[in-house]
């Protein structure tokens, strides 16, 4: 048969059957060659062989191993964890722990102040329990706003939390996952169902007057107001409280 009467496929079947018997005759005379040569070549060839690998491989990009994305379940597990280890409780100096709690509330340890809902029960002088059996004496500093915050001696030890980041109310968006620990200490979970002029609406239940709600990052979105199921005063209430309470008079 005339090569000239080939088409194309047949020509490039042919081509690849020459390379191929090509490379066997070529592997078969190697290793012919290596079993005549003396040791010390065969030698020689395998180290050439073992850098030229050692080199492709420390050129090789390394693969990436990317950590699994954190699943929601982790992400709420970790936020309702922050927020309990920032829910203390509220007791009247006087009386200590002797009388039922006044109030729960918030620690916000970059401020050193324990926010919680303004009520006619609670008391001036006042004795926060923080989550491990910690007592620490306080004094209502400011109220506002339906905001109430106790602040504490320069020379009080407190404990180290991390703090949150005070969510503004405008940042939120409807849909949004809220988490909160009720007063009796129980966790729930709801959506921002609406925000206005009156507060942050939710559709969480009753966790009590003072009790903070964070996102799934576990920064603070408000306290519970009381009385209203779901609603929440606003944590930019609490910033704005402590920028007038830390401002001089002029």
């Amino acid at each position: 048969m005339n090569i000239e009467e080939l088409s194309k496929a047949q020509l490039i079947l042919l081509t690849i059957l020459v390379n191929f018997v090509t490379s066997v005759a070529t592997g078969i005379l190697t290793v012919s060659l290596l079993d005549h040569t003396p040791a010390y070549v065969t030698q020689t060839v395998n180290r050439v062989v073992e850098r030229t690998i050692e080199t492709v491989a420390a050129t090789a990009p390394a693969a990436i191993v990317q950590a699994p994305a954190p699943s929601n379940q982790d992400l709420v597990t970790a936020a309702l964890g922050a927020d309990a280890t920032r829910a203390v409780n509220i007791y009247a100096l006087e009386t200590g722990t002797s009388t039922p709690i006044a109030s729960v509330g918030t620690y916000l340890p970059k401020s050193r102040v324990v926010a919680t809902a303004s009520r006619d029960i609670l008391p001036k002088e006042a004795l926060i329990e923080f989550p491990g059996g910690i007592y620490v004496a306080a004094s209502l500093a400011q109220a506002g706003e339906g905001i109430t915050v106790y602040g504490f001696a320069d020379n009080a030890s407190l404990p180290k939390v991390t703090p949150p980041v005070l969510i503004t109310a405008s940042n939120l968006k409807l849909g949004q996952t809220v988490l909160a620990i009720g007063a009796d200490g129980s966790a729930s979970t709801g959506i921002v169902a609406r925000v206005s002029e009156g507060g942050i609406h939710t559709t969480l239940p009753d966790i009590g007057a003072g009790s903070a709600a964070v996102d799934l990052s576990g920064n603070l979105i408000g306290i519970s107001a009381g009385g209203t199921p779901g609603l929440l005063i606003p944590a930019n209430k609490i910033t704005a409280l402590l920028t007038v309470s830390s401002t001089p008079a002029t």
